[in-house]
């Protein structure tokens, strides 16, 4: 049976877990606000210096070499900005992940001992219930870290992914932008 002691233990744990994925998630709010605050600060800042610059061009073949040399710091810093977006997700999603994974631990913990708890007090002869309950349990228990694992696993390969698109893009952006001012100065 569960004592008052053991309820009030309980909810106080679940309590706490709430706090702290509420925490979690208003300290991920705050990070991305300041980027879009920032960020949006500086877009706004090189938009400002990108309009005076393409104001002092002398002639559209100036004009059009500037406005491609322009276009590459825009694409580095959109990049920059999804690199950051990703990063504040994915550090949420793992500490969220964490959580998720004390509790469910917490969980088979409380459950193993309620199961030892009712084997004792259990008539003769049900010593094979119990253990294919047991049993069913620790299969339960490892097809649950074969999961996590194979997550943990395509989250890095994700994450691999979008670095390798990301520097990709930029290196695509630095080659492409020298090539068409060159191009328009010949």
């Amino acid at each position: 049976m569960t004592t008052p002691e053991q309820i009030v233990a309980a909810n106080k744990a679940n309590v706490e877990t709430l706090l702290t994925l509420a925490n979690t998630a208003f300290a991920s709010a705050e990070r991305i606000a300041a980027l879009n605050l920032n960020t949006a600060r500086a877009v706004l800042e090189d938009s400002v210096a990108a309009a005076k610059t393409l104001m002092g061009a002398k002639d559209a073949q100036e004009l059009l070499a500037l406005q491609t040399s322009l276009a590459q710091p825009v694409v580095e810093k959109a990049v920059a900005y999804s690199r950051s977006i990703y990063e504040i997700a994915s550090q949420t999603q793992e500490e969220v992940s964490k959580l998720f994974e004390a509790q469910v631990a917490e969980a088979n913990k409380t459950f193993a001992a309620a199961l030892d708890k009712a084997a004792k007090s259990a008539p003769a002869g049900s010593d094979v219930a119990v253990a294919a309950v047991k049993s069913a349990i620790a299969a339960a228990n490892s097809a649950y870290d074969s999961v996590t694992k194979a997550a943990k696993q395509v989250a890095e390969i994700a994450e691999a992914n979008v670095a390798a698109a990301t520097n990709a893009t930029v290196k695509a952006v630095s080659t492409t932008a020298p090539a068409k001012s060159s191009k328009k100065a010949a």
